[in-house]
């Protein structure tokens, strides 16, 4: 199978006072995703965006807004993203007791599922919804910052959720998240990931937005 490879540009880093401008020149620049992080201030230390930023971002770009959860509870809080006009839902398996169901509802909301693991968390426990996710993103650095160091010890996680996924769910993608720059992402690339999540790398690159991605996106393989 082949994949295609995307690249997901994290508002985190971006300058929110020219957010829309910002989402804009990423896009035009070619990037694939914009992604969202939501932040409770309990799950993680920082506190960050609700619905209304997904929203708000809806009303500037077409691309499909890749909004990660990382929030104690959110199932409660599905409905109000997607409403808000999310694409994709992720949500951490570490947050989630009845995984199956809040994939479900996911789906249901009419959005992609996505399933996230922190750095320690092993691969095992996302097995049994393999078939069922649309994408699984691995945290290549402990969430809650934007411009923090990768991991480089994720990486075999990449490589054994690619080829479970190439025998169960090929169609499924690998995302990784977390210190993505021109060094780090080679390397996720060369371990299995397709989906590359950048901040910093992009909306505070000394060249400017363009130059952040076109500078990820030369790795991309074609």
């Amino acid at each position: 199978m082949t994949l295609s490879y995307y690249l997901s540009a994290s508002i985190l880093s971006a300058d929110f006072t020219r957010l829309g401008q910002q989402i804009a020149e990423a896009e035009k620049s070619g990037t694939d995703w914009i992604h969202v992080d939501v932040m409770d201030g309990h799950f993680v230390p920082n506190l960050t965006m609700g619905p209304f930023i997904v929203e708000a971002c809806r009303r500037v770009t077409h691309l499909p807004l890749d909004v990660h959860l990382m929030v104690e509870s959110p199932d409660h809080l599905l409905e109000a993203f997607s409403q808000a006009g999310a694409s994709i839902l992720s949500v951490h398996v570490e947050t989630c007791p009845n995984l199956h169901r809040t994939l479900q509802t996911i789906h249901e909301l009419g959005c992609k599922a996505g399933v996230v693991l922190n750095p320690a968390t092993p691969v095992d426990l996302v097995e049994t919804v393999m078939h069922i996710v649309d994408l699984i993103l691995v945290m290549s650095v402990d969430p809650g910052y934007s411009g923090q160091t990768f991991l480089p010890e994720v990486l075999p996680k990449i490589t054994s959720l690619r080829q479970n996924l190439d025998r169960i769910n090929p169609n499924a993608c690998v995302e990784i998240d977390g210190g993505i720059n021109a060094s780090t992402l080679p390397m996720a690339l060369k371990a299995g990931a397709n989906v590359f999540v950048a901040a910093h790398a992009i909306f505070e690159h000394p060249e400017g937005i363009n130059a952040g991605v076109k500078q990820l996106r030369a790795y991309f393989p074609g």
